[in-house]
């Protein structure tokens, strides 16, 4: 009986001890304006907002770069994604590529398998087209999803001609709506996962939606039009493609609930990047969108929540990036970080309430080429103050963001903060200098 005893209260210990599973919600180009919770009149996204507000918010948090692949390698690797080789879209077609992946040590799911965790991949890798840099190659068991950046159809699943499906390394053919795709597919790992409760995950649900071409099914756009008279047309198709992201993100928490995985699973929401406003999408009160690093570019919804560990319905003003997610997981789950990365660990602000770094340094790049040349532009922020341009052929200019919150009125890029600011970010491009970003 003692012996019966004793080993009850190891098996309790350990589930106490057990990490949590985790799923990082990752949508794409989801503009800081377009969520209802986030001040859109004309938006019904239910599951999100309740989502937002059962745990806590995240006011100024940022996608480590304005378009896709850089804050997708800044997610995997804790680093800035020029120092990983990834300052630029990685594209399918060479001489439109501005990027190759090069992690400096293990990835995100690399570290969590470490602490026994099971990872997986559903939906958008966006990271290369070939080995060493597949989603298997680079820590994750599983990969259900989509190797290419933008989809030219949401229904044919193709990118210029090529079907970019894959089960693992294996060409599949998927049928139905990209967005209703990979939640089914989450859905599917979820049941499957339930069944071994002893060991997390690490699920990665990366959806290509809200992404253009703005392509909802007809049925939810035809129901905006309904509701929102006199809508713009091209408004009430974005908008349409926002509540059917929202609607099948529902399913996914709804399957947490079902299967009695919610109290143990920690879920972080964000985008990897901000709206494209030629393609009605929205991210006001905030100037500008995708491609800038005016602030409508880079900050995103963004919200985490753990029942009962991290405090429902709170707000932070904490500054926080993509690549914060991989200190902040691995401290989360107990995993040592061993080597040199650039995000901080978030984990005091989610568990402790504590007040984070409000004056740390951030810095963003992004190389492109047609009328950017192939050449890179800039961000840094440092507290209150922001260096930013929005194209390398226009010069810097400086904004006070306690004073001038929306950068309504930039300054020129001169004085001593302007200064202060150049040089420090002149030293990161020296450091980023060494990292080829080609194969």
């Amino acid at each position: 009986m003692p012996r019966l005893f004793l080993a009850l209260i190891a098996l309790i210990t350990a589930a106490v001890a057990r990490p949590p599973n985790i799923i990082v919600i990752l949508v794409d180009d989801l503009g800081y304006g377009d969520l209802a919770c986030y001040g859109a009149k004309d938006m019904r996204t239910p599951r999100l907002d309740r989502l937002m507000q059962a745990g806590t918010r995240f006011d100024q948090f940022y996608a480590n770069c304005t378009v896709c692949t850089p804050t997708r390698a800044s997610l995997m690797t804790g680093r800035y994604p020029d120092l990983v080789g990834a300052p630029g879209v990685i594209r399918q077609d060479a001489p439109k590529s501005w990027g190759y992946f090069r992690p400096s040590g293990p990835t995100l799911p690399e570290l969590l398998k470490t602490g026994g965790y099971h990872t997986a991949l559903i939906g958008k890798w966006h990271l290369g087209y070939d080995s060493p840099n597949l989603p298997n190659d680079r820590g994750f068991d599983h990969f259900h999803g989509f190797l290419g950046d933008m989809m030219n159809d949401y229904y044919t699943h193709l990118r210029g001609g090529v079907n970019w499906m894959r089960l693992n390394k294996e060409t599949i053919t998927a049928e139905g709506h990209a967005t209703e795709v990979f939640t089914r597919w989450s859905i599917d790992y979820l049941k499957e996962r339930s069944k071994q409760p002893e060991k997390p995950f690490f699920l990665y649900l990366a959806y290509n939606a809200p992404h253009f071409p703005i392509q909802p099914p007809v049925e939810w756009e035809d129901k905006v039009l309904a509701r929102e008279q006199g809508i713009d047309p091209a408004r009430a198709r974005n908008v349409a493609f926002v509540e059917h992201t929202d609607h099948e993100i529902g399913k996914v928490l709804d399957a947490l609930e079902e299967l009695k995985l919610s109290k143990d699973t920690l879920v972080i929401f964000t985008s990897d990047n901000g709206g494209s406003i030629p393609h009605a999408q929205r991210n006001l009160p905030l100037r500008g969108g995708k491609q800038d690093h005016w602030e409508g570019g880079i900050r995103v919804p963004t919200c985490v929540v753990w029942p009962d560990r991290i405090p429902a319905g709170k707000r932070s003003a904490t500054p926080g990036m993509t690549m914060d997610l991989l200190p902040t997981l691995c401290e989360i789950a107990e995993i040592l970080v061993e080597h040199e990365i650039d995000g901080q660990s978030l984990a005091p602000v989610w568990l402790k309430g504590e007040a984070g770094d409000p004056d740390r340094t951030m810095i963003w790049v992004r190389r492109e080429g047609g009328h950017h040349q192939g050449r890179a532009y800039y961000a840094i922020r440092q507290g209150k103050w922001k260096l930013l341009q929005n194209t390398p052929m226009e010069p810097m200019q400086l904004v006070d963001l306690e004073a001038d919150p929306f950068e309504e009125n930039p300054k020129p890029a001169e004085g001593q903060i302007a200064s202060k600011l150049h040089n420090k970010l002149m030293s990161h491009i020296q450091k980023a200098g060494a990292v080829p970003w080609q194969k």
